[in-house]
């Protein structure tokens, strides 16, 4: 009978400690232990400023007001203070994400990216620039998808030292695909390139996404968070680069350009299909659409609402006029100036946001609200309005 009872107890502590270490109950805690980036400035948190060439003359992004709300210090991010990326990798518990160029290496003379790095670079394309040649579009540096997809694979070792090792690794890995795209309209679009022929190479920029994030789940990836195209219409510097007479043209509701947002859910509609496709073909992985712009229109809809007091469509840092942009001076650079408050605001520069932006943005998708699929990664330190 003794024997009984403690077989029994036995079996009762093996099964309260399964329950206790079961990835259900560990998952909440820490699903993910490194964390990837890939995409332009949106989530840029250092590399262009590293790629930059030293002039007397810093790029602009590399000075005051830039930085000013959370770092004190301009650190390459285009916004007063952090990203959607750093307040993801503040979920898990990860520190801020460095930016794979320039990134220090450590004592025995390798780089260590154990917890993740940032590929991630401003001004970055889908496309390589030997498309835009063709176009009449040029650009500097060749910072593509492609170029951040080598930087991935030249990482790796760094890492693991085989497939299996690898594959192991990136299981409890999440990997941040975007956005990406928006620059192969924007160099584009502000470049005067017709709307329709700009329109005609959509498909060939998501089949480009799709490509990458296919060849990223053969190296191993698993998890992987893929963000779609922001409101265009609602962007200061494309109000102010395409105002018109015609009220029509406008959002009646956001003061939006009408057709630049109808492009815009354009790209996602075609990206969404993609991924959907994308999941098919490889069902052991997850592929988490992020719908930065539905999360984005609900302050240019109720900006009042969610804080932003001074509105979402003016740029806390200009030279003056209707939006508070002008093209020809970049923030950063006289006479430009930032506003008082930038939590106050949505858009920080024109064609970036605030920090108080992004957190909302990070609180959508860390929450589930605005993904098809949950990440369950929020933390309880994580407020939308800390």
């Amino acid at each position: 009978m003794a024997s009984s009872v403690f077989i029994v107890t036995m079996l009762l502590s093996f099964l309260f400690l399964l329950l206790r270490t079961s990835p259900e109950n560990t998952a909440a805690a820490a699903p993910y232990t490194s964390l990837f980036s890939f995409g332009d400035s949106l989530a840029d948190t250092g590399n262009l400023l590293h790629l930059s060439p030293e002039t007397n003359r810093p790029p602009h992004f590399a000075l005051p007001p830039y930085g000013e709300t959370f770092f004190h210090t301009p650190t390459g991010r285009f916004s007063d203070g952090r990203v959607v990326i750093d307040f993801i990798a503040d979920s898990l518990g990860l520190p801020f994400l460095p930016p794979y160029v320039g990134e220090e290496k450590n004592e025995s003379g390798r780089r260590n990216f154990g917890q993740g790095v940032n590929f991630a670079v401003a001004g970055a394309t889908a496309l390589d620039d030997e498309f835009f040649k063709k176009i009449g579009v040029h650009l500097t540096p060749n910072i593509s998808l492609d170029c951040q997809l080598n930087w991935f694979k030249e990482m790796l070792p760094t890492i693991c030292h085989s497939s299996s090792e690898c594959n192991e690794f990136l299981k409890s890995s999440l990997v941040v695909v975007g956005e990406i795209g928006g620059n192969d309209y924007n160099h584009a679009f502000l470049g005067g390139i017709p709307t329709d022929f700009i329109k005609s190479y959509v498909s060939k920029v998501v089949s480009k996404i799709g490509s990458v994030i296919h060849e990223l789940i053969g190296l191993g990836a698993v998890t992987l968070l893929v963000p779609g195209e922001l409101p265009k219409g609602c962007s200061a510097a494309y109000l102010a680069t395409y105002m018109s007479s015609n009220q029509t043209d406008y959002d009646p509701e956001t003061g939006c350009l009408n057709w630049l947002n109808d492009f815009a859910k354009y790209h996602n509609s075609l990206l969404i299909n993609e991924l959907n496709h994308l999941q098919e073909l490889h069902p052991h992985a997850t592929i988490i659409y992020a719908d930065y712009y539905n999360a984005a229109m609900q302050f240019y809809l109720t900006p009042d609402k969610l804080g932003f007091k001074e509105g979402a469509l003016v740029a806390c840092c200009g030279a003056g006029g209707p939006y508070n942009f002008n093209a020809s001076v970049q923030c950063g650079y006289p006479p430009t100036k930032g506003c008082a408050d930038p939590n106050l605001y949505a858009n920080w520069d024109g064609m970036h946001l605030t920090e108080a932006a992004y957190k909302w943005l990070a609180h959508g998708i860390l929450t589930g609200a605005y993904t098809n699929k949950n990440l369950n990664i929020i933390s309880s330190s994580f407020k939308a309005t800390s």
